[in-house]
């Protein structure tokens, strides 16, 4: 399959930078939400430094906006979160896991308060927009549920917050992390927030108006050679050194968010009423019997992985890596496993069955790639 693309159409949709994305040089991309993400552009070490270092715009358009409008809104916003969402107030974004019937994971999208009456799910990779409109037409509720003309691009990096003051001006340092506020842009008003798939730092700008997406890049761009900026993605190596999980790759409708140790953001212990809780409470009681680890593992250095990678333990499979790959930084094969319960003490030594060699690894806390710098 060696030179085969990918065939745009209908069903995959471009984006409001497209243009300017294959204008600066992307060397890769995945499908998310039927749309192109962009997951390479220099190389994947090369992203990585310049990253930590500098400014990158990324055109994260397939993050797509589920919106939910109407006296109802709030309402099933509440019943679809796992996140207390009640006393939710406009200008907050909230971390919000939503599950099934029977707790497992659906998304984990960041939840935007528009208005009282409006709320925008940024969604992870699933079809959330389905979901919702059967919630709501199911249970008669007085809302409308659409996917807006809304494409976020994102600015991240250490030199994020400077390059936008640059653009949009010194208020952008009033938003706090998970806050967002609007902006003039050509005659509309944007929604900025501080937040980003990355810890570098950095802003997500909600355009909703894809006619102005080329305008929206180039004014950033232009203000961007102080900054050394360039265009980014998303980038994996960062990300697990962050500890930031991707739906589909390390959680999945058949996790839960206590197996993924999401349940400090699942309303368990008040009387919030959500989808799934009633499950969620039974398997607290019952005990997980499955939990997602951080690993190190020893040996050549680790190719990301794009298929799970099996995890023996005196001889059986007690797992699978869910992503894994080689940091620079860390000078250390870093992944994420969805492990039994009977290996998921830190420190516990097992093995990763890794292109028909077997490395060694060593379980760890998620949180314990920090302590490797």
């Amino acid at each position: 399959m060696a030179g085969a693309q990918i065939f745009p159409s209908r069903r995959l949709r471009a984006t409001p930078f497209s243009r300017r994305v294959e204008a600066a040089g992307v060397s890769g991309y995945t499908v998310y939400n039927h749309m192109l993400l962009p997951t390479v552009f220099q190389g994947l070490a090369e992203d990585y430094h310049h990253l930590k270092k500098y400014a990158q715009i990324w055109d994260v358009s397939a993050e797509r906006q589920v919106q939910l409008k109407g006296p109802d809104a709030h309402k099933l916003a509440c019943m679809m979160s796992a996140r207390d969402l009640r006393n939710a107030q406009p200008g907050r974004c909230y971390y919000a896991p939503i599950c099934n019937e029977n707790g497992g994971l659906l998304n984990d999208p960041v939840a935007l308060c528009i208005a009282e009456d409006t709320y925008w799910f940024s969604i992870a990779d699933s079809d959330l927009l389905h979901w919702a409109a059967g919630l709501a037409q199911g249970m008669g509720l007085d809302v409308e549920v659409t996917e807006p003309d809304v494409s976020p691009l994102a600015i991240q990096g250490p030199m994020a917050e400077d390059l936008l003051v640059d653009v949009f001006g010194p208020k952008i340092r009033d938003i706090k992390f998970f806050r967002f506020a609007s902006f003039p842009f050509k005659g509309r008003m944007l929604n900025i927030a501080r937040s980003g798939w990355s810890k570098q730092g950095g802003f997500e700008i909600y355009l909703d108006d894809s006619s102005l997406g080329l305008d929206l890049w180039d004014a950033i761009a232009e203000k961007g050679e102080p900054y050394n900026l360039r265009a980014g993605c998303p980038n994996l190596i960062e990300r697990i050194e962050s500890g930031l999980f991707g739906y589909g790759n390390d959680m999945t409708i058949e996790d839960t968010p206590l197996e993924v140790g999401l349940d400090k953001y699942c309303a368990l212990d008040n009387d919030a009423e959500f989808i799934g809780k009633e499950a969620l409470l039974r398997q607290r009681k019952e005990g997980i019997q499955k939990k997602l680890m951080g690993l190190t593992i020893l040996g050549n250095q680790l190719e990301p992985v794009s298929v799970p990678l099996a995890c023996l333990h005196s001889g059986s499979k007690v797992g699978i890596v869910t992503s894994g790959v080689y940091s620079p930084d860390l000078d250390a094969n870093i992944a994420f496993a969805m492990l039994d319960k009977s290996v998921c003490v830190p420190g516990t030594e097992i093995e990763v069955r890794t292109s028909g060699n077997i490395q060694m690894a060593t379980v760890c806390e998620i949180s314990s790639f920090e302590t490797l710098a």
